[in-house]
């Protein structure tokens, strides 16, 4: 049960000004790469400063930062990118931090919306609709909330709170990166990520692949003089199945509630310039799953084995194999240790915010978690909505879990630093 200081917090969480930040959040349509992807950080550091807490704003580097062999990728350009990380409670090393990203994906085509603006922050029936409700700024409004709570009833921590607001996880994590390449670190992080109810400890991985096979151009009624760039991706995309089987015959534990653990998926084709030509290009683009606790050097060599195989089962493509590429972003799979306590902290919390025991499962997507941990920071997620409705023209969350998810983040903040 909480203490009597917790319930004080408590009490001092604001639930219209929650909802009142989450509705400018949505309204700011920072898309990753568009400049309003550097308003939504100013904005950002704007609110945590007038909080009262010591925030971090600056610039960061792009030329610098993805110049480092280990940067995670970026599949959009940028010509300009900011942290922000906002402190409460001096100046040690934080005792927990609170992580959102505040980028969104696109949002295709706006007529598919229910009401026609992506960026709305429509309220009806208890639930918000708009890009970045779900995935994630109804978990960053959370988080403001709860560190304004414990802010406004002036409880003394003996570890400092962090708050880290981050660009670009959607297309790889710069913003993290640059974050704790500039030195801010803690003893534990929560990413208010969607999970559905659930506890996140682990991620898989992801990686997107590029395949370049190349045919023999010919006029389509003397088609048999040529070969089809097309028709030579068949036992290419057949090899590739196998590989997605075979991956997935024995997935984590913490995965096993998934039908598909480690998904591989062809996202993209494109072939051919003239109808009566046969082809001799086809490029095609997807996503490939990265498993946990697998080093991304052996799931790339695992994907290219595969291909070079299929290629060597086939006359054209023994001459002339497929290209593999690994453009954009690079998630590494993500897991927090083992016994490590920051897992019972937050189930306390959560059920202590009135929530029954969440379940405790692992993500099949990628985030910034894997980052965090790679630094040696025991990170989970933990947050409002359903990552099923992240990058829908549907997405939408619960206001309810929003709020529910403040008091659990300032309970969980309150016992690990005051």
């Amino acid at each position: 049960m909480p203490s009597e200081l917790e319930q004080a917090v408590l009490s001092a969480v604001d639930d219209q000004r929650i909802l009142d930040d989450l509705q400018e959040l949505v309204r700011i349509p920072s898309v990753d790469g568009t400049a309003p992807e550097v308003d939504v950080q100013a904005w950002c550091a704007d609110r945590l400063r007038g909080l009262g807490l010591t925030v971090d704003h600056w610039e960061i580097d792009l030329p610098a930062i993805t110049a480092e062999p280990d940067f995670p990728g970026m599949e959009v350009e940028r010509t300009e990118a900011w942290g922000c990380v906002a402190t409460l409670g001096g100046d040690a090393t934080p005792g927990l931090i609170l992580n959102g990203h505040t980028d969104v994906v696109p949002t295709g085509d706006p007529d598919l919306w229910p009401d026609g603006d992506p960026f709305s922050a429509r309220i009806a029936d208890g639930i918000m609709w708009g890009r970045g409700t779900c995935d994630m700024k109804a978990g960053l409004a959370a988080i403001i909330g709860a560190v304004a709570a414990i802010a406004t009833a002036g409880v003394s921590l003996r570890k400092p709170l962090a708050v880290h607001t981050v660009v670009g996880e959607e297309d790889g994590g710069v913003g993290a990166f640059a974050t704790l390449r500039r030195g801010h670190t803690g003893e534990a992080c929560l990413i208010a990520e969607p999970t559905a109810g659930g506890v996140i400890p682990a991620n898989a991985g992801s990686l997107t692949f590029r395949l370049e096979l190349t045919g023999l151009a010919t006029h389509g009624s003397t088609r048999t003089r040529g070969v089809s760039a097309i028709e030579k991706f068949e036992p290419i995309h057949h090899a590739l199945q196998a590989l997605e089987a075979e991956r997935n015959l024995d997935p984590h534990p913490l995965l096993k509630h998934l039908d598909l653990a480690n998904p591989l998926s062809v996202g993209t084709l494109q072939a051919g310039d003239w109808a009566s030509t046969v082809p001799d290009l086809l490029t095609a683009e997807g996503r490939y799953g990265v498993r946990l606790g697998e080093p991304v050097a052996e799931a790339r060599e695992a994907f290219e084995q595969a291909v070079a195989d299929a290629c060597g089962k086939d006359e054209w493509l023994r001459d002339h194999p497929v290209k593999v590429t690994w453009p954009g972003g690079i998630f590494a799979s993500g897991l927090l240790p083992e016994g490590d306590p920051l897992l019972d902290d937050i189930l306390r919390a959560a059920v202590d915010a009135g929530a029954q025991t969440p379940d405790v499962i692992g993500g099949p997507y990628g985030s910034d978690l894997r980052q965090y941990a790679a630094a040696g920071i025991p990170t989970l997620q933990y947050g409002p909505g359903d990552v099923r409705f992240a990058h829908a023209v549907d997405e939408h969350v619960p206001l309810a879990e929003v709020l529910h998810c403040a008091r659990a983040y300032a309970l969980l903040a309150l016992r690990r630093c005051a």
